[in-house]
This record gives structure tokens, sequence and C-alpha cells, in this order.
């Protein structure tokens, strides 16, 4: 169930742009298991459990490689404010190599690194945070999340707005925010935008720093209200649920006669619309989500044969069970190590509805990236699993290496026949949910016109003690999705016949999969370490942030120390107070001559004296937080809210999904309640 306990995704170096002094400092960077971002002062300071400098729920941010780019996006959000050429532009980056964080509401990161492999690298690690943060409605609960997602779509269509949309991420506060401020924005530029003084870059400055003052200040009244609504709903449960069970036979049979007669009215107006104008684009639209789609999990296939075949080789070269045990503890995070499944993640970047896009009025496609993405990283946990699993049954019973090198390759055989059937059954559902997504808006949209207006007529048909459990609109809805559901079944169905893109029938899925692999249930995770010998000793817990396990393996051991990482000596020092502590360069030309003297082979930059700055303990973090977290208490000129303010908590809310990923928050406590830190 906690898959990434005692794990962190990823910790490294990497500079960060400070805007209050418009420097780059290098921070330490930390992806804990519950995917949120926390910069750190230092690796020291995050060994002794010092509070962040930076606390980051991802969720709704889009991550830029190009300064251009980002200029690009932040010239279009406040129209009529762009700088002339040969100005400065918001933000100049030292390197080639930026990564930048940005939100159309909350404010924006700015990161940068040395090399392009760095880059990468730390790109699949910022995309895996945004992927798993913008999933933060539970799947676990079956009832209560598809109705709020309907509730939102539900009040966006009674706007006129009608498809996809790329805000639906983050928690119910995150979603309900950016409901808000997709209305509260236009305003706020039309009024505000006029008002603003300086030049360019300063008023597109000043705009990102009011949006983001505005967007807190809604997520702040939205969670407090969202929590309110929740806590009546469960006042006024008990009495539903009699209601419910003593009249529930009435009630079946009121919502049929309400559904037979909405039929009657809505069903020959869908069939011709979607004769019209839905029928014709199905297999187009099916063949644009199906090659990205199924390149993807083709991939997912690849790299899991690839790194279980190298295992096998490693293990029999180099010596047994001991080895074994070092490479299923690697293989088993498989599925969360961002950086070896970006390659089948990437496929879908391939996905192009073209002028389909136009047609159904599909704002964006990354709402159905994301989502086929995130069923690749479950396939790849369920095969990980399923071969730890077997593998683990057979090690008692095997003589020798030959024996396990056969039993690995005989395993493997059967998980791959297992992933083959069950990432057919997983894309065809997948299949489906799009194209219900893309068509029913649509065909909605098409036919309000007609049928919305008339729906009130039907109010009368449902008992006054009934209308909490049957709703015309839903129930109207269900037709319309009754008028396209068996073309999209047909489609999906032919493809699978025809073994387009190694989908199977359904009949084959039943009979030929491995019985016994059915026989698999959801057991306590597998510790290789711990359960054969040879492994060295679990370390104290006061010591477990120093020696964390992490999943994708830091770039200095492979290359060597960055160019800009800080000596041990010299954090120390840092840490034990004030002077002049050899700190990180800050602008672009001191990075550019640290690198000069690096590669000549000098001695380190002469440091900048900073202020020292005494910070108190860190505020606990509690659930839900939006996208953007400055901790308060480190830049006291900032008008930053009060610490109890949930912008100034991590992402706890980055919500875990799934049935074996959960994570807990991160917690910024200092072991003394008190520690030493620089000022920016």
């Amino acid at each position: 169930q906690l898959p990434l306990e005692d794990h962190v995704i990823y910790s490294g170096n990497i500079f960060q742009y400070i805007e209050e002094n418009k420097k780059w400092r290098n921070r330490f960077c930390v992806v804990p298991h519950n995917y949120g971002l926390v910069l750190y002062e230092n690796k020291l300071a995050y060994e002794r459990e010092l509070p962040p400098r930076v606390l980051v729920n991802s969720a709704g941010y889009k991550i830029l490689t190009s300064v251009d780019q980002y200029l690009e996006l932040v010239n279009n959000s406040l129209p009529g404010v762009t700088p002339k050429s040969g100005h400065s532009p918001i933000v100049k980056c030292p390197t080639d190599f930026p990564l930048i964080l940005w939100h159309p509401y909350a404010r924006h990161y700015y990161f940068c690194v040395m090399t392009g492999k760095e880059q990468e690298k730390w790109r699949a690690v910022f995309q895996d945070c945004v992927r798993h943060c913008n999933n933060g409605i539970s799947e676990d609960s079956k009832v209560e999340a598809p109705a709020f997602t309907d509730a939102v779509r539900m009040y966006r269509q009674s706007k006129e707005q009608y498809g996809t949309w790329d805000m639906l991420c983050g928690n119910e506060t995150q979603v309900l925010s950016n409901l808000v401020m997709e209305e509260l924005l236009p305003e706020l530029r039309s009024t505000i935008g006029p008002r603003l003084k300086g030049k360019a870059p300063e008023r597109q400055r000043t705009w990102i720093q009011i949006s983001d003052a505005v967007y807190r200040m809604v997520y702040e009244q939205t969670n407090a209200q969202y929590d309110a609504a929740m806590a009546r709903c469960e006042q006024e449960r008990p009495q539903l649920e009699s209601t419910i069970r003593t009249d529930m036979d009435q009630i079946i049979t009121s919502k049929e006669h309400l559904a037979s007669k909405i039929r009657a009215f809505v069903l020959p107006k869908a069939e011709v619309c979607v004769r019209n104008h839905v029928q014709p684009y199905i297999s187009s639209i099916l063949e644009a989500l199906m090659t990205p789609t199924s390149q993807g999990f083709a991939e997912v296939r690849e790299v899991f044969f690839k790194e279980v075949t190298d295992m096998n080789m490693n293990v029999v070269n180099e010596g047994g069970l001991e080895k074994l045990v070092e490479y299923m503890e690697k293989l088993s995070h498989l599925a969360f190590h961002p950086v070896k499944m970006q390659s089948c993640y990437e496929k879908m970047d391939q996905l192009k509805l073209e002028g389909l896009q136009q047609r159904f009025d599909v704002s964006s496609t990354s709402v159905f990236k994301q989502r086929a993405q995130i069923h690749m990283r479950q396939q790849m946990d369920d095969a990980v699993y399923t071969f730890e699993t077997l593998l683990h049954q057979e090690l008692g019973k095997l003589q020798g290496k030959d024996d396990l090198c056969k039993s690995i390759q005989r395993i493997l055989e059967r998980v791959l026949k297992k992933f083959d059937y069950d990432s057919s059954t997983v894309r065809k559902k997948f299949f489906r949910e799009a194209l219900l997504q893309i068509t029913i808006p649509f065909l909605l949209k098409k036919l309000a016109p007609t049928c919305k207006g008339e729906l009130a007529k039907f109010q009368e048909l449902i008992f006054e003690d009934f209308a909490s459990f049957i709703l015309v609109e839903n129930t109207y809805e269900e037709v319309v999705l009754q008028s396209v559901m068996k073309d999209i079944m047909q489609a999906v169905k032919e493809a699978a016949v025809q073994r387009k893109h190694n989908l199977y029938r359904d009949s084959m899925v039943m009979h030929n999969s491995d019985p016994n692999l059915h026989l698999l249930g959801e057991g306590i995770p597998i510790e290789w370490g711990e359960e054969y010998p040879g492994q060295p000793e679990p370390e104290p817990g006061t010591d477990r942030r120093r020696r964390a396990k992490q999943v994708v393996s830091v770039i200095q051991d492979d290359e060597g120390a960055l160019p800009y990482e800080m000596g041990t000596e010299a954090l120390v020092q840092q840490e034990q107070g004030p002077g002049a502590p050899p700190s990180s360069p800050d602008g672009v030309k001191e990075i550019r001559e640290a690198l000069a003297q690096e590669s000549l082979g000098d001695a380190d930059v002469p440091p900048e004296p900073e202020v020292p700055h005494v910070t108190p303990a860190s505020p606990k973090p509690r659930a839900g937080v939006p996208p953007e977290a400055e901790v308060s208490h480190v830049i006291p000129a900032s008008p930053a809210p009060p610490a109890e303010s949930p912008s100034a908590v991590v992402g706890t809310a980055c919500h875990q999904r799934g049935d074996r990923e959960t994570g807990e928050g991160t917690t910024g406590t200092t072991e003394s309640g008190e520690g030493v830190q620089t000022e920016f």
C-alpha cells in the first residue's frame, strides 16, 4: 500500500531564481514519496531536518524548458503589455538549460541546470510530480469522486462551457479554486491591468504577484466553504439513507417512468445528431487515440522486459542470490522511476486530434495524455508486483544459478503474456472513456437549443419526497449517453476483432489468460533486503533522512561533482553561525565565472557574505494546499500569508493515487525548534 515509504523519488542540487532579490541561488531539491517539491538551503539543512525554504504542490503547473516559450505565455496572460525589443525580459537564465514551472493563476518558479542530461532528468521528475498531483481526487471513492467531477462539469455547462477542461486538476479545493479563478481573472485583468505602472516586464511581474495573491485568498475561502459543505452533507446523510432504504422500489419505478418519458422526447433528436455529426468521426478519433497509446504500452512492455533480462544476465554473471536481492529492490520501484518511464510517457506526446479537436470543442489533449500515462504506470507496477510475487514463491525450490536463470526467464514469459491481455483490457476501457469524454459534451451542446428548455416540464413527474434522489438533468444525460454508447462499443470491438494495435477480444482474455495469476491477491510488499541475509542493517530512525533510499540515481553519482555543488565543510561552517560562509554564486555573471574557474582548475569563487537569520520552528503541515507555497518566515519583507495558511504548507494534497500509491505529507520541523538560516 505504500510502495515508496522510506524512499524519496529524487534529490539533488538545482539553481533557483529568487524573485525578491533577482538572484540565482543553489538549492537542494527533494521530491519525497508524496510528490511535493521541497527546496532546502542545502543538503545539510535537509539531513538536519531544518525547515525547507520552499514547498510546492505542482498541480496545474506546466513544465517549460525554453525561456521563449515562457515569455510567450506571460505575454498572453496580460494582453497589450509586451516588452519592446532590446528591453530586459521578465527573467534571464544564466545557462542554456532552464526549467520553468508555469501556472495560469499561481506564482511561477524558475530553475536551471548545467547540462542537457540534467535538464532531461529534472524535467522527467517534475512532470511526474505534476502528473501525480493533478490526479488529486481519490479514485478509491467510486461514488463521491464521479459525483464531484460531474457537478463541476454541469456547472461549466450551465455557463455554456462544454468540452474538456485543463484545470480539472488537484484536489477538490484546488479544482473549485480554479473554477472561481476562471471567471474572476478576466474581470480582475480588465480592472487592474490598465492601472499597472512601470516598464512592461515590471508590470508583468506585478500582475503575476497579484494573480498569485488572489489565488491564495480564493483557495483559503474555498477550502473553508468546501469543508462546511461536506459537513452539511454528512449531517443530512442518515436521513437520506433512511428514506432511500425504505422507498427504494418506488424510487426505482419513478426513475424508470421519468427516463421513459425523457427518452421518448430526446432519443429521436439525439440519434439524428449522432448519425450526422458523431458517427462519421468515431473511427478517426479512435485511430488517433490508439496509435500513441498502444505505442506507449508497448514501450512499457519493452522497458520491463529489458530491466528483467538485464537483471537476469547480471545475476548469473555476478553472483547469485545476493545480487538478485539488490536488483529486485531496484526493480520493485521501476513504475515510480520517472526517468526510466519517460520513454513510455513520451509516446503520448504524439497524440493529435487535428481538425477533430475544434469540431468537438476539445481545448487540449493533455487530459487524455495524462490519463493514459497513469494507466501505463499502473500496468508497469502490476507487472513488477506479479513478477516479484511469482519469483518469491520459486526461490525456495531453486538450486544453483542455472535454475535461477531459467526460472526468471519462465516467470518473465508468464508475466508478459498476462501484461498483453491486461493492457488490452485497460486500453479498450480507456478508449471507450475518452470517446465518451469527447462526444457527450459535443452532443449536449448540439441538443441544448431544442431540448434543454423543455426539461423543466418533466420535473412534475417526480414525487417531492424523491426529488433528492432523481434529477431530471442527470436522467437526460443518461439518455444522451445511451444514444452514442452503442456506436462507441461497436467501434472498439471492431478494432479488437481486427487485432489492431495488439488489442484482444474480451472472450480471448477470459479463456486464454493464465488462471493461476488470477489467484494472486494484494499482499504485503516483499522486503527483499530484510528477508534475505547478507544485506546491511536498516539505519536507525534518527538518521533515516541521511540514508533514505532514492528511486532515481543522482547525476553526481554518474558524472562526478557538479561545478556548483558546495563542499561539506562549507555547509558545516554555514550552519554554525554568521561570518562570511562560502555561498553559491548568485547572478548570471558569478555562475559563468564559477564555470570558467572550474574548467581552469581554480579555487572556489570568493563568497558573498550573507546576513544570518534565525527561523522559528516550521508549523506542521495540514492537508489541502494550493499549488504554491513559499514559506512565510523565510522572506520577512515579502507580504506572505500567515504561517498557518494553507499556502505555507507542503502538498499533502498532492493526492496519493490508486491502490498501491499512498503517501504522507512532508513536515518541516526542526529538532531543536530553532535553526540558523541565511536570508535570500
